[in-house]
């Protein structure tokens, strides 16, 4: 089959890679019939070589149909439609049961001392082979993937495997209290359904932060305030001013470890990716290794008691962290990988009404074949042409 797999820094290619096959009583396999390119797989493009080997199948948001079940599958039968979690899950182990799927002691990565395993995201996560092929091996498909009944388009479902959920956690965690102000701090597609979920919890005001102009326009028109970095010399500050001198009563980090404006940090995340693997493992694991001007952001311009809420990924093991601050102005913090089946189900309800509340089936500004997949990742990546949301059809 056709699928596109990882070669080395910014180098991806579609090629030939062996059919999955049913390997455990609870695996599928599903047809792939939408896949999507997301932010956190630029991670992969750019930063996290030293936890990839060429020909590693990449992806984790994709939806299909399924082709075969294996003997202990009882609640999806072939031909099911179904859009499958980024995250792997049993459903019924002890984090399973406190609907901290994103910790699953199942398939929980205890080598790597990691949480559970991720489709197409690195030896960290299981080396699963991604979403972005014809096909795909779905381990404990008794319980993760989501059977959709309606016949409208992918792309009302598609998102329900990463962004979506993960949007709505973070605004969840962030917990803007009512009649409350929230900042979301980068405007890509999780940003963008962050102010979109914002507004069906009934969060009143929303600011929305970025530097690209169609992003900036986009969260604009579903109602948010928005900042243009490039034109404001302090955030924070701005932000402050926006909010009768106190900042936001909670924000959103939805950029994550590959920020603009930390020249410092970035110059070693440029450095730590080229080298040696064994090498740049090491660094990554020991030092800080990301770019946390969102972050510190976004602690900077949370009001006193507030909450800040990460989405955006980070990797690095001893990033600085502004603990005075921190401690001095009560911030509340939470964060992690999106327990995607927490949500999925009230999701569900939500995307498959007559109307597209959330307007997902607008959110993708290039929709191309999967073959076209290493030339989107370069658009993606650079934010060309308009770039917000890629969706490959295999």
């Amino acid at each position: 089959m056709r699928a596109l797999t990882w070669q080395g820094l910014q180098d991806v290619k579609v090629q030939e890679v062996p059919d999955p096959r049913i390997e455990q009583p609870t695996d599928a396999v599903v047809r792939v019939t939408s896949t999507a390119i997301c932010g956190s797989d630029l991670h992969l493009y750019n930063v996290l070589a030293a936890y990839l080997k060429p020909g590693d199948v990449l992806g984790h948001e994709f939806m299909g149909v399924v082709e075969e079940v294996g003997p202990g599958v009882e609640r999806l039968s072939v031909g099911d439609r179904v859009v499958v979690p980024f995250t792997i899950s049993c459903g019924s182990c002890f984090m399973c049961d406190r609907q901290l799927f994103s910790q699953c002691e199942t398939t929980q990565n205890r080598d790597t001392d990691k949480g559970a395993s991720l489709f197409g995201y690195t030896s960290l996560y299981g080396s699963v082979p991604g979403g972005q092929a014809e096909r795909v091996r779905v381990p404990h498909a008794d319980f993760g993937p989501v059977k959709i009944t309606s016949d409208l388009p992918d792309e009302r479902f598609l998102y329900l495997s990463d962004i979506l959920p993960t949007a709505w956690q973070a605004v969840a965690y962030a917990d803007t209290e009512e009649g409350g102000t929230l900042a979301v701090l980068g405007l890509g597609p999780v940003g963008q359904l962050c102010i979109r979920s914002a507004r069906q919890m009934g969060v009143q005001r929303i600011i929305g932060v970025d530097r690209v102009p169609e992003r900036l326009a986009l969260a604009r028109a579903h109602g948010a305030e928005v900042v243009d970095d490039s034109e404001v010399k302090d955030v924070a500050a701005t932000l402050k001013e926006m909010t009768d001198g106190r900042g936001p009563d909670s924000v959103v980090d939805a950029v994550g470890m590959e920020a603009h404006g930390s020249p410092v940090l970035g110059a070693a995340v440029a450095a730590a990716k080229r080298l040696p693997k064994p090498i740049a493992r090491k660094a990554i694991e020991t030092a800080g290794v990301d770019r946390l001007a969102a972050l510190h952001t976004s602690i900077e311009a949370v009001r006193r008691g507030g909450t800040v809420s990460l989405s955006g990924v980070y990797g690095g093991m001893a990033d600085p962290m502004p603990m005075m601050q921190l401690f001095d102005k009560q911030v509340q913090m939470r964060m992690g990988q999106c327990n995607v089946r927490r949500w999925t189900d009230e999701l569900y309800d939500l995307v498959s009404g007559a109307d597209d509340i959330f307007d997902l089936e607008n959110l993708a500004t290039h929709r191309v074949p999967l073959e076209e997949a290493a030339e989107m990742y370069q658009t993606f990546n650079d934010k060309a042409d308009g770039c917000i949301k890629v969706v490959l059809k295999p």
